[in-house]
Parts: structure tokens; sequence; C-alpha cells
């Protein structure tokens, strides 16, 4: 597993629905530094707007596969890392190797894997693409949340280590086909 980029973003007005502004953070500036700080709670610099349904304690770091970028452009979203609200994109694993409750070193920090990201309308409002939170629940290349178990600086460029893993736990896409399919 390595760390391919990390990302981080404030929450300002993504759009408008019904005229009311739509606060959130998904817009997402690469980490120029070689490391930077993660807390109980999210990397420093980055921050959520609704913490309900983005953020907190069992959702402090979302990961998502750089390999998923050239997927989505063959299906027509030029995009790249950081363009879907990950703070985190890595190689070498995916939905379908990744299991809850998997834990991993990086760098100072030990993180444990919690859930799937859910895609919300946010994501279409940032990707200009309605259709985007249907074709990411078909497609199954939603990431993964991150509890964080020991704050520490983390590098931004560099190997995760598993841990610890339990096979029987489910894998991220096993929980996906568990809640979607129908």
């Amino acid at each position: 597993m390595r760390v391919k980029g990390v990302f981080v973003g404030k929450p300002s007005v993504l759009g408008t629905v019904r005229d009311e502004p739509v606060y959130s953070a998904i817009a997402k500036a690469r980490v120029e530094s070689a490391r930077v700080k993660l807390g109980e709670i999210n990397l420093e610099g980055d921050d959520q707007a609704d913490r309900r349904v983005h953020g907190g304690p069992d959702m402090a770091v979302y990961v998502y596969p750089a390999e998923h970028y050239e997927h989505w452009s063959d299906d027509g979203l030029a995009a790249e890392p950081g363009d879907l609200g990950e703070n985190v994109s890595v190689t070498g694993v995916d939905e379908r190797t990744v299991r809850v409750g998997d834990v991993w070193a990086w760098g100072d920090a030990l993180v444990q894997v919690t859930k799937p990201r859910s895609p919300c309308f946010k994501l279409a409002m940032k990707t200009g693409r309605k259709q985007i939170i249907a074709e990411m629940i078909r497609n199954g290349r939603s990431g993964w949340y991150l509890r964080v178990l020991r704050p520490g600086e983390v590098p931004t460029d560099g190997e995760l280590t598993l841990v610890e893993s339990d096979p029987i736990e489910p894998t991220i896409a096993e929980l996906n086909g568990a809640r979607y399919d129908r």
C-alpha cells in the first residue's frame, strides 16, 4: 500500500440549492509538505462542513484508490486524485481487498478502516455530474473512511503498512454490495 497524495480543504460555498448556500469541504488541495499532522478527527488543514455525515471520529480520513481515476476517465469523467474529496490517494489496495477493522501504520499514526463512503449530492455538485452517485453505487468505487487510533505525523508520499486484519470481517466491496444490491 502506498500513499500517492494527501489532500485537505476547508468548508466553503459549493453552490446553492433552492437559493440556499451549500457548504462543503469536498474541494481539496494537495498537501505540498513531506509530512502533515493527523489528529483524532482530521488532518491538519482539513475540516468538514457537516460532521453528522462527514468527518468526526469514525470518518476522520477519507481514502480513495488512485487507480480508480483511470476507470472514471474511461467513463467520461476528467478527474485526478483529490478531485472526489478524498484526503488520501493510495495505490495497491481497493474495496475488494480492504476490510472493516484493518489497522494500518501510517508514519507515527495508527489508523483503522471503519466503513465505505456513501456518495452524496455534494459529490454531484462538485463534479457537475448528477449521475455520479448512481454510478459510484453501481461500480463500487466508493473508497472508505478511517478512524485514528493514534494521532501523529504522517507522510504525504510513502508506505502504509498493514498491522492487523481479520479475514472474517467484510471487505468494503462486500459492505457496498450488502447495502446497495437489491
